[in-house]
């Protein structure tokens, strides 16, 4: 007889293979924050964060890089980071900016040492890439992500590599470089084209349809697709959307997808959010939850992951929204329940 262990023997395997891989945490600030006097705990143990967030399960750290030797997240900076999330056991994922400071949607500054010309760009971005993942390689650390450039939906190194004045081709050939210098340094080593709103169907179509070009960026360049989701900046941001996109995606180019930034809060006065979530610890892991489960329902098990942004950034506990509190440790370091979502 054809008992129910039989039938869970068989779907066991097929869970596997749908489950994400990847659930990780960017912890970009983490050691400015020890600079400044602050620890993490959990249980009532005063422990690293990362050691933290591996013990309830996270296994990928993401650590942004800046241009700039001088600011606070360097190549030095970001080595020994990544140095301490690998002793844990975590995969790493490096973000490079591409700039001086933050690059975002509305923010995608050319570095002050650069030039400013397409070729001269080309060269740069192609020998600054080659010699951060040489670091890394020289370093025995493996980038098992790379991310080339942060939320570059309107493009990269303004105003050169901008969509909105020059078109696709300069962010294509500028892209290509930057992949082709990853490529030659590390050969294990994803790369990630990073856009936000993913949820955003129409304009997550818009961008790849355009920005693979003959002779610059192609598919074969792009491991992994990543986006940002997050609940409080757009009221078109449902779940139901994401989940449309992602697929429409995924069945136009069979590429990996992940959802390299997402947040939840547990404190959000006057703010509307796209879901009716508790604002809590247990909406963090229900929001978190619902995600993977859209992940996982992507065909051919394209889910890879996601990553939390800065989930211990005290002080800064907003994350640049309106929500006053989004993080998964208390003000005083101790880790909240939400930690569990690491483990869904």
């Amino acid at each position: 007889m054809f008992s129910l262990l039989s039938l869970v023997a068989l779907l066991a395997p097929l869970t596997e293979v749908l489950a994400i891989s990847y659930r990780g945490a960017d912890i970009s600030s983490l050691a400015l924050l020890e600079e400044g006097g602050t620890t993490y705990s959990a249980g009532g143990s005063v422990e690293p964060l990362e050691t933290i967030l591996a013990s309830y399960g996270a296994n990928l750290a993401r650590i942004r890089i800046w241009t700039d030797d001088a600011s606070d997240y360097n190549l030095d900076y970001g080595l020994a980071l990544a140095q301490r999330a690998a002793n844990t056991g975590m995969a790493i994922m490096v973000d490079l900016h591409y700039s001086d400071t933050w690059a975002d949607p509305a923010n995608q500054a050319i570095p002050s040492a650069w030039a400013t010309d397409l070729d001269s760009l080309n060269t740069q971005i192609y020998t600054y890439t080659l010699d951060v993942v040489q670091s890394f390689v020289d370093a025995g650390l493996a980038i098992d992500f790379i991310q080339v450039g942060n939320e570059i939906n309107d493009g990269m190194l303004w105003p050169t590599g901008q969509i909105s004045k020059n078109g696709y081709s300069p962010l294509s050939q500028l892209l290509h470089s930057a992949v082709s210098a990853v490529r030659s340094a590390s050969s294990s080593t994803k790369t990630v084209i990073h856009i936000a709103n993913g949820w955003y169907g129409e304009g997550v179509t818009s961008f790849y349809d355009q920005v693979f070009i003959q002779g610059a960026l192609s598919a074969d360049d792009v491991d992994v697709m990543g986006f940002s989701m997050y609940p409080f900046y757009d009221s078109g941001a449902t779940l139901n959307a994401l989940q449309s996109s992602l697929s429409s995606i995924v069945s136009s180019y069979s590429k990996d997808v992940m959802l390299v930034e997402t947040d939840w809060p547990v404190e959000c006065p006057g703010v509307n959010l796209t879901e009716d979530i508790p604002v809590s610890s247990t909406g963090q892991v229900t929001w978190v939850g619902d995600l993977v489960n859209i992940l996982d329902g992507l065909s051919g098990g394209h889910g890879a992951g996601f990553v939390y942004w800065e989930p211990a950034w005290i002080g800064n506990a907003a994350l640049g929204s309106g929500c006053s509190d989004n993080l998964l440790v208390e003000y005083s370091g101790a880790a909240r329940t939400s930690m569990e979502m690491f483990a869904v």
